[in-house]
């Protein structure tokens, strides 16, 4: 009985104490949470099943948006719409020549200052005497001059030495037989000839035209990168070739896209060359002997720049040899006050200045109107 007695009161002792070094602080057990499970990877390639490489698929990437197409405005009226612009670098010239004329008395000196404006102008020295013959004559046969009538003589002696009945049209529409005109766009460095055909595009683009555009200036890649962007804003094909291509063969190439696509136009826009360099004029010569086994050429343009004056007309005369030349393009003729140029260098090439650039603006080539231009030249008359 006694050690039934002792066990007993043993085993209450042993509760006892366990339950308080249950309660000693600090010495309470934690209970984590359960982690969570961990997210599965892509498998790597050596986990892929079958042991074959897995393809990592590359990231989206958003490709940007299309340029918007423009729509340009007709080229119909365009150098009237400039007409200030051209003023403003033309009138001083059309100011002397009217204050001269003014004078009540008309002496050789005055006729011979008269003269001189003229050929500073760059209207060249045979011009400017038989301008100066004939308002000599006008004024001995008709004696007072008012200031409106002086104006009036002034502007008939000046567009009859342009040439009002050239024809200056740009034989650009598709032929009867389905195949596109074709231009050739030529002339020295630095005379604007990409820029140019960038903006002839886009003129016959706002008049309705489809057009190919032809980067066979392969020499210089920033003259196709040029290119396709003038095209790509009105949505006219480009096509080009890598850099140092053969001319003749991208010439040819977008010939014959051309005809494939049954565009109106093919515009074919040529490395610039110096005229005293004969292989790349002989050159020339051969990218359009090329492209005409697609097409005829209907047009070659001969780009000058209208600052140069005088110093244009032996490139000209070099370039109407090798090719045969349809019509000048004036670029930069509102920088310049020679706007006589117009006059010389259809004399000496007896063809027609067809378009006169007036400015850096993407409309501002605008087809040539002799009347506009010397109404340009000698302002409202006041």
């Amino acid at each position: 009985m006694e050690y039934v007695i002792l066990i007993v009161a043993l085993v209450v002792i042993a509760a006892v104490a366990g339950g308080a070094l249950l309660l000693r602080p600090g010495r309470r057990r934690t209970v984590q949470p359960p982690a969570a499970p961990p997210v599965p990877s892509a498998p790597s390639t050596e986990e892929a099943e079958g042991g074959g490489a897995v393809a990592t698929a590359p990231p989206v990437e958003t490709a940007p948006p299309a340029p918007e197409v423009e729509k340009p405005p007709p080229t119909a009226g365009r150098l009237v719409r400039l007409r200030a612009r051209l003023a403003r670098s033309q009138s001083g010239f059309g100011k002397t020549l009217l204050a001269v004329l003014s004078r009540d008395a008309l002496d050789d000196d005055a006729w011979d200052e008269l003269s001189d404006t003229l050929i500073t102008a760059d209207v060249g020295v045979a011009p400017a005497q038989q301008i100066v013959d004939d308002l000599r004559t006008k004024v001995k046969v008709e004696g007072s001059r008012s200031p409106d009538r002086v104006r009036e003589m002034l502007k008939t002696e000046l567009v009859a030495q342009i040439g009002p009945d050239l024809d200056r049209s740009l034989h650009t529409a598709r032929h009867a037989s389905g195949k596109p005109a074709v231009l050739m766009v030529v002339g020295v460095n630095g005379t604007g000839k990409t820029t140019t055909c960038g903006k002839l595009a886009r003129n016959l683009v706002g008049d309705g035209h489809t057009v190919v555009l032809g980067a066979a200036d392969t020499f210089r890649a920033a003259a196709a990168e040029q290119l396709a962007t003038w095209g790509s804003r009105v949505g006219a094909e480009v096509v080009r070739g890598p850099e140092g291509a053969d001319p003749a063969s991208v010439a040819f190439e977008a010939v014959k896209q051309g005809v494939d696509s049954g565009v109106d136009t093919v515009i074919v826009d040529t490395a610039g060359r110096l005229h005293t360099k004969t292989g790349l004029m002989d050159e020339l010569g051969k990218v359009k002997r090329v492209v005409e086994k697609q097409a005829d050429v209907d047009e070659v343009l001969l780009v000058l720049d209208a600052t140069t004056g005088q110093n244009g007309m032996q490139q000209a005369r070099i370039f109407a040899e090798v090719v045969n030349v349809t019509g000048i393009v004036l670029t930069k003729l509102d920088g310049t006050a020679k706007g006589g140029i117009v006059i010389s260098v259809q004399r000496e090439l007896g063809v027609p200045v067809k378009l006169v650039g007036l400015g850096e603006g993407p409309d501002d080539l605008a087809p040539f109107d002799p009347e506009a231009f010397v109404d340009a030249i000698l302002g409202d008359g006041s």
